[in-house]
């Protein structure tokens, strides 16, 4: 990770919210895109060494992104995001959730709902994912799993995917 673009992560154990912050040298448009497109999202929402693949979506109020994370032995991990309010290039809010194949969610693992923004900062692009749990336990099993971790590996990939996407347009 580039040490002036730095990723801050605070866990808010009386609120059960995670805040994630990151900027990233690209415009906010490009960022957007990437957080909202499917063939973007699978090239980077995932940590090292997994992968991303999208079974299908639909980024409109009321739709969905349904995806797997795939491990090198091809192990799927599935999740879901619902997508509630979304305010273009600016907010979304979304549901975020374990789930099987088929997209039922699985009511055994924490469940949170996601405010991510985006943000012009001169000529950076300010993501903050603001992530609310319905209890400090939900919350720190996510922790315990490496989500934060896993956060860092995803963000490093959006950067060099940005950088990718930015020096082809230029």
């Amino acid at each position: 990770m580039t040490a002036d673009l730095p990723l801050n992560i605070t866990a808010d154990m009386q609120t059960n919210q995670l805040t994630i912050r990151r900027s990233f040298d690209a415009p906010k448009e490009l960022v957007w895109d990437c957080y909202t497109k499917a063939e973007l999202l699978d090239q980077w929402f995932a940590p090292d060494p997994l992968t991303a693949r999208t079974k299908s979506m639909e980024f409109r109020e009321g739709g969905h992104w349904h995806f797997a994370m795939i491990d090198p032995d091809g192990n799927e991990y599935w999740a879901r995001f619902d997508y509630e309010t979304i305010d273009p290039t600016d907010s979304y809010r979304a549901r975020d959730a374990f789930s099987d194949e088929t997209g039922a969610v699985n009511d055994d693992m924490p469940v949170s709902v996601w405010d991510v923004t985006f943000e012009d900062t001169a000529s950076r692009t300010v993501v903050q994912i603001v992530a609310s749990y319905e209890s400090t336990e939900a919350m720190q099993s996510v922790r315990d799993m490496g989500m934060e971790d896993g956060m860092r590996s995803c963000f490093d990939r959006l950067d060099r995917l940005l950088k990718a996407r930015t020096a082809t347009a230029n």
